[in-house]
């Protein structure tokens, strides 16, 4: 783990964000709707404080976790390294040299250009993290995004509600109305972009890709159609078995973001003719 990541403005304005949202939305939606002393209200608090504070050990974890990176003494197997294979004909199956580091990539590696090294089985350079996403924070920043998104619905449900139970006529200054109209639309924002995040995160999860990975199999299946043929993705190994490389096979533990002993040294991945 690196703590010089967390010296970064981008980390430090999502710390400020999720204080924010968290301070606002106990200690005045939630006790202006149902009450912090009530049995209810003190429910709800304890319960979004717990989906705040995992949601926060997750960004930690997906912050200070090392991505991956290539053994110096790699170098790939080339009997491994099926050239004539007519079904996939996949580029990345091929050896790869980094044209930056000039050293052999493992499948599924690439390199950064702000982290200036190859990554494995990168996913992309976050930079609300200050850190690439890839083989051994994937699982972390993936219950991130799950749970900010819970996180923000939760608090968009709450700021809705004490809206709705508020009684307006009685307020005599503007401030209030503003106030809630600003954070009911970041609440709702939130829900939105990250909801989508979650979204292609579910997709791409449960066909065993990367971000990098979808947008070249947007273009191979383009070219694949082209010329006649069909696109199919080497990494796609069924719906459950994408899921537990990912998360694991225990799902007692699937949703803890640093249960990850069962990733192995993500230099090489079974694709699909390793199946039949």
């Amino acid at each position: 783990m690196e703590w010089e990541r967390l010296l970064s403005i981008p980390v430090f304005a999502v710390l400020l964000q999720m204080g924010f949202v968290y301070y606002v939305t106990v200690f005045s939606f939630l006790d202006d709707w149902l009450g912090l002393r009530t049995s209810v209200g003190s429910l709800n608090a304890i319960i979004f404080t717990s989906l705040i504070c995992y949601c926060l050990f997750s960004f930690f974890v997906c912050v200070l976790t090392d991505p991956g990176r290539v053994p110096p003494s790699y170098v790939p197997d080339v009997e491994d390294s099926d050239v004539s294979d007519q079904e996939t004909k996949q580029p990345v199956m091929l050896p790869r040299k980094c044209d930056t580091c000039s050293n052999y990539k493992p499948p599924r590696c690439h390199h950064c250009r702000v982290c200036k090294r190859c990554v494995l089985r990168m996913d992309h350079h976050c930079v609300w993290t200050n850190n690439c996403v890839g083989y051994w924070n994937y699982k972390a920043f993936f219950i991130l995004v799950l749970s900010a998104t819970l996180g923000s619905i939760y608090a968009m449900v709450i700021v809705v509600s004490s809206a709705f139970r508020r009684d307006w006529e009685s307020t005599g200054h503007a401030f209030p109305k503003v106030f809630y109209v600003i954070c009911g639309t970041l609440m709702m924002s939130l829900s939105l972009i990250l909801g989508s995040l979650l979204v292609r995160h579910i997709y791409l999860l449960s066909h065993n890709m990367t971000t990098i990975e979808s947008y070249e199999a947007t273009r191979a299946a383009w070219l694949a159609r082209k010329s006649g043929q069909s696109y199919r993705n080497p990494f796609d190994l069924g719906f459950y078995k994408n899921v537990t490389l990912v998360l694991g096979p225990n799902m007692m533990k699937w949703l803890w973001p640093t249960a990850v002993g069962h990733l192995k040294d993500g230099i090489s991945f079974r694709v699909t003719r390793d199946t039949l």
